[in-house]
């Protein structure tokens, strides 16, 4: 489970009279759970990347925490993302390496021995549908086979909580549902907690058991994409969506 309470982060930006101060996350609340497909949506700027990463451990927040089952990140990051995967995107692999030694490399990092990770490479390659792929270096692989390989390697120490930031951007359609299968996979057979930030309304209506709908750096309404429709009146989730980011919410966006 993640918890995040009253999260808060701030930036600078510009130089001299140009300077100002930026709110990103402003007192963001949610709640992730175990066998659970939570989406954080949003417009881009509302601030879900930032608080991902603050999530991640790659940034200190200003106020607030996160949890990972009940563990505070920023207190003891070593042993809070040991439950954690990480995925923010599919530009880190190694080129010159296949996907197999992407894959062990990062379960060695995590303390597996060399039997255990290529044991799981294996694993996870026959659920992602990549056995084809593991041999072949990641240089020249497609965007579809990169994000493949970017999730077995942030799943390869089999953690309990997985956090993807916009997981299908530069996806094709096939792809795409690809990696929605791969997340129900872990959902329903191994009961993982599965949070990943998206723009897109249609993954959150096809995959998504809960919703939190995150505007100028805040949390502005969560539910089951049912109960944001009944809230909002509409039948259309886009028309919800909209309702909920931008009329209950005023100023600018300014996060990221």
């Amino acid at each position: 489970m993640i918890e995040v309470q009253q999260l808060a982060k701030r930036f600078e930006q510009g130089r001299g009279r140009g300077r100002r101060v930026v709110e990103a996350v402003r007192g963001l609340d949610f709640t992730a759970r175990d066998g659970c497909i939570t989406g954080l949506l949003g417009p881009n700027g509302a601030g879900k990347t930032t608080s991902l990463r603050i999530a991640a451990g790659l940034i200190v927040p200003d106020a607030g925490s996160v949890k990972v089952d009940g563990i505070d990140v920023a207190e003891r990051p070593q042993t809070a993302l040991a439950r954690m995967g990480v995925l923010s995107d599919a530009r880190g692999l190694y080129p010159r390496l296949t996907a197999r030694e992407n894959i062990v490399y990062y379960g060695r990092l995590h303390g597996m021995s060399p039997v255990a990770a290529q044991a799981r490479a294996d694993a996870l390659a026959a659920m992602l549908e990549m056995t084809a792929l593991l041999d072949r270096r990641t240089e020249g692989f497609s965007q579809g086979e990169r994000m493949k390989t970017a999730l077995a390697r942030a799943l390869v120490h089999d953690p309990p909580n997985i956090v993807l930031d916009e997981p299908t951007n530069g996806l094709d359609v096939l792809a795409t549902r690809g990696l929605r299968e791969a997340l129900r996979r872990l959902r329903d057979e191994h009961g993982k907690c599965i949070v990943f930030s998206t723009h897109i309304m249609q993954e959150v209506e096809r995959l998504c058991d809960h919703v939190v709908v995150v505007a100028h750096g805040r949390s502005v309404a969560d539910g089951t994409v049912a109960e944001l429709l009944q809230r909002t009146g509409q039948r259309d989730f886009e028309e919800s969506f909209v309702q909920l980011a931008f009329d209950a919410a005023s100023g600018p966006a300014t996060g990221a």
